[in-house]
């Protein structure tokens, strides 16, 4: 959440710079209303506290005196007591209630983020690799009728066990998938601690992250144990230190994991449904770093050219997207998109959000680091994808794709595929 602080010293300011992400001033002044109620209301209950030391004290010197008022001064106590355990319910509601409003209010946008409210205001940094002019004019197909013709991918028999809008594999189009997977965590095993995680969590975690209360309805729960599948590795590597409190020479922290992530995707019903393009089960190689924020910039940097590194390996053309304002996702302060060409769509397909997301992650989940004199301070937390399965294997196919139906794959692959061709399964 953000620092209620920056509420108290400019509530139009924060206002203002929120509008740009899509929320209304309305619902930031009501989170200020709230925050000074609730200011209000345990100044009140110090005032009461303060006076029941001070009377508690009398009554100990009237009755060491033996004076006969101490045991009608005891009786006005028991009436102060009861003014002041209404006084804490009260505060516990106001509480409850700023939290409420706190939890929906999103991060506050980098001052570097373009302003803006579509992806059309998204600024396009560079482009990498063969220029997609190179494409234009000559045929190439999608990949859901590649793999349909390889016989390694079925949405159909998919739909069959677990209904639209997941993915079967096959013989080479599975092995493709686990052979991105282990070449994303290979190549970033210098860098980042990998782990194994669990693939349920529990709710604070996702609230943690700000995927809770948000994103409640595009998230799978279940029921009997209240444990939510992820959305994301982003979910349990940043829930690790939750409650925690580094020294700065543990920082910075750095994990990776493998995790199969689960989205409802319930706002993007009817869109880039065929074939690989968006999925409600896929495997990700998710990145994940937490500094201070003294050092956020230059590990914003390194996790960026993490997650470019992937792309060029693979011989892929993609470009970098500063997204604006209003395209930002809820937690984050700045985002930098990476997006392969996939031409037998002629799209470019999202494959990795590197994000920064200041304290507002670390605020939510509690986790600080110390300073010089014993205070602490929020860390800062950072997450991108090294490896998005699904759109990085639809690009392949359709870039290696060949006239005799056959797909090519770039020569990194070769060892964990030990093949460089894939045909059709027999």
């Amino acid at each position: 959440m953000i620092d209620p602080n920056l509420l108290l010293q400019d509530v139009d300011a924060v206002a203002v710079a929120l509008e740009t992400k899509g929320t209304s001033p309305e619902a930031v002044r009501a989170t200020y209303d709230s925050l000074l109620h609730r200011r209000s209301v345990m100044s009140e209950l110090e005032q009461l506290r303060a006076e029941m030391n001070r009377r508690s004290k009398q009554v100990g010197q009237l009755m060491a005196k033996g004076d006969p008022s101490a045991e009608d001064e005891r009786k006005r106590l028991g009436e102060l007591k009861a003014q002041i355990a209404k006084q804490e319910a009260e505060y516990r509601e106001a509480e409850e209630h700023f939290r409420y409003q706190m939890l929906r209010l999103p991060n506050l946008p980098a001052p570097e983020a373009p302003v803006g409210q579509t992806e059309d205001d998204n600024v396009v940094l560079r482009h990498e690799g063969t220029p997609v002019q190179e494409f234009e004019g000559k045929e190439y197909r999608p990949h859901w009728d590649i793999a349909s013709d390889l016989r390694i991918f079925d949405a159909e028999r998919a739909a069959k066990l677990s209904g639209s809008g997941f993915a079967l594999l096959y013989g080479d189009g599975a092995r493709l998938l686990r052979a991105l997977v282990q070449f994303g965590l290979d190549i970033n095993r210098d860098t980042y601690i990998e782990t194994v995680v669990p693939h349920l969590v529990r709710g604070p975690l996702m609230e943690g992250t700000g995927h809770l209360p948000k994103f409640a309805d595009d998230a799978y729960n279940t029921t009997l144990d209240d444990l939510w599948l992820v959305p994301t590795g982003e979910v349990p590597l940043t829930g690790l230190h939750q409650n925690e409190i580094f020294d700065p020479d543990e920082l910075p922290k750095r994990y990776m994991t493998h995790t199969s992530c689960f989205r409802r995707e319930a706002g993007a019903a009817g869109k880039d449904t065929r074939g690989f393009q968006r999925v409600h089960e896929f495997h990700k190689v998710e990145l994940v770093r937490i500094c201070t924020p003294e050092n956020a910039q230059e590990e914003f940097d390194g996790l960026l050219a993490d997650a470019e590194r992937s792309l060029q390996l693979l011989e892929l053309p993609y470009r970098v997207l500063d997204l604006c304002t209003g395209d930002l996702t809820f937690s984050s302060a700045r985002i930098f998109d990476l997006e392969v060409y996939a031409p037998g769509v002629d799209r470019w397909l999202e494959c990795s959000s590197v994000g920064h997301f200041s304290d507002f992650q670390a605020r939510r989940g509690n986790i600080r680091y110390r300073l010089a004199g014993g205070k602490t301070a929020p860390v800062h937390t950072l997450n991108g994808s090294a490896i998005a399965t699904p759109r990085l294997w639809a690009a392949l196919l359709e870039h290696g794709q060949r006239s005799d139906g056959t797909v090519e794959l770039p020569e990194v692959l070769v060892p964990y595929m030990g093949k460089r061709i894939i045909e059709p399964l027999g």
